[in-house]
Parts: structure tokens; C-alpha cells; sequence
């Protein structure tokens, strides 16, 4: 049975994709379907980039494939690894460090792969799925297993799925989360004008 729908309260109007838009812990054991992870990637593939040089790769692991998702999976680390082993599908994302028209340094590259992940993140939601996003990755022995070149870094991984509801098997921590509310900044807190601190609101 899929987790109950945690939508946001946000303070003005927003998409409901985005109110409904949450990471959790817990997933049920199930593959996503093929055609949706195409949509996934599709919107991933029309987000906006500098010069639009797209300068995202992503290493796939799907949940069919037992091999390439434990090899994955042993990538993130410990604690991530926990409740990931459940997801769907694994991604680690990964960042050219070059413009390939000059070859000079892209600065933005990480910004406009946090792009793409936005992208596929508002997707999945449309599509009844839920993505958690992690900073916890063995870089290093991300870029080993995967041969990954020095003009690219590894940078996050992401975990696809069908949010599963809490279980007695459930770690009770995990539970916690993802039944807790969700809750931002107010924008008075981070749009400022004229100078820093000076708020917007």
C-alpha cells in the first residue's frame, strides 16, 4: 500500500506537484515502470542550462537488475543505505567541469544539474512517484566503480520509488521522518533587497 499523499502548506498559491512533492524513508520494494522513468528523464532532459551545455550524466541502477543496484547501493553510505535498498531505482548524478564549446571551467555546472534533478524530481511526483535526494555518496569510490573521468565528478545520488507506509519493520526513526510535517523558512527569511538581510517582506 502507497503512502498517504504529504502535501505542503505553503503561504501563497503554488502547483499541487510541488505541494505534494516530499522525500521519504520508506519505500515499497517495487520496480518503477519503464515508461515512466522515459518521462523522468524527459523532463530532466529540457531543463535550463548555461549555454545550454546540459552538462549532466546520471548512472542508473534499476531494482530489476539485483547485480548493478547492490553494486550502486554500496556506493552511498551507511546510513543511506539502510532504507535506499528499498527504492525502486538508484541514481548517482554527475557534473562536467568543462564547457565543451571552450573548454573553460563551468562554474554552474552543479547548479544546472540540481536543475535537471528539480526537473525529474516534479516529474516523478506527477507520476505517483517519490524521489529522495542524498549528499551521503562514496565520491571516491563512486568514480572508481564507475570509471568516472577527472573532467567529471560524481556529486549526489537519488532514489526513485513508491513511498511504502510505516511497518513494524520500519526503523522507527525513518517512521518519524516521514510522518512528520513539512515545514520551510518564510520568504521574509531568505529574499532580501538592497542589501544582506535587508528583507524583501
Amino acid at each position: 500500500m502507497s503512502h498517504e499523499v504529504k502535501h505542503a502548506s505553503p503561504e501563497h498559491p503554488i502547483l499541487d506537484v510541488i505541494s505534494e512533492r516530499f522525500s521519504p524513508h520508506i519505500y515499497e520494494p517495487r520496480e518503477v515502470e519503464r515508461e515512466k522513468l522515459l518521462s523522468c528523464w524527459e523532463a530532466a532532459r529540457w531543463s535550463a542550462s548555461s549555454y545550454n551545455e546540459q552538462p549532466w550524466s546520471f548512472l542508473i541502477a534499476e531494482r530489476s537488475d539485483d547485480e548493478a543496484f547492490a553494486t550502486m547501493l554500496e556506493c552511498l553510505l551507511e546510513a543511506n543505505q539502510e532504507w535506499a535498498k528499498n527504492a525502486g531505482v538508484l541514481l548517482i548524478t554527475v557534473a562536467a567541469e568543462t564547457f565543451s564549446r571552450n573548454n573553460k571551467p563551468n562554474r554552474v555546472c552543479d547548479h544546472d544539474i540540481g536543475l535537471a534533478a528539480g526537473n525529474l524530481s516534479i516529474q516523478a511526483t506527477a507520476l505517483g512517484l517519490h524521489v529522495h535526494q542524498m549528499a551521503g555518496v562514496n565520491l571516491s569510490k563512486t568514480r572508481q566503480v564507475y570509471g568516472i573521468p577527472e573532467s567529471h565528478h560524481p556529486l549526489t545520488a537519488i532514489a526513485i520509488g513508491y513511498a511504502g507506509q510505516p511497518s513494524e519493520a520500519a526503523n522507527e526513526q525513518f517512521a518519524e521522518r516521514d510522518s512528520a510535517s513539512r515545514d520551510r523558512k518564510p520568504i521574509s527569511e531568505f529574499v532580501f533587497q538592497g542589501g544582506w538581510e535587508q528583507r524583501w517582506l
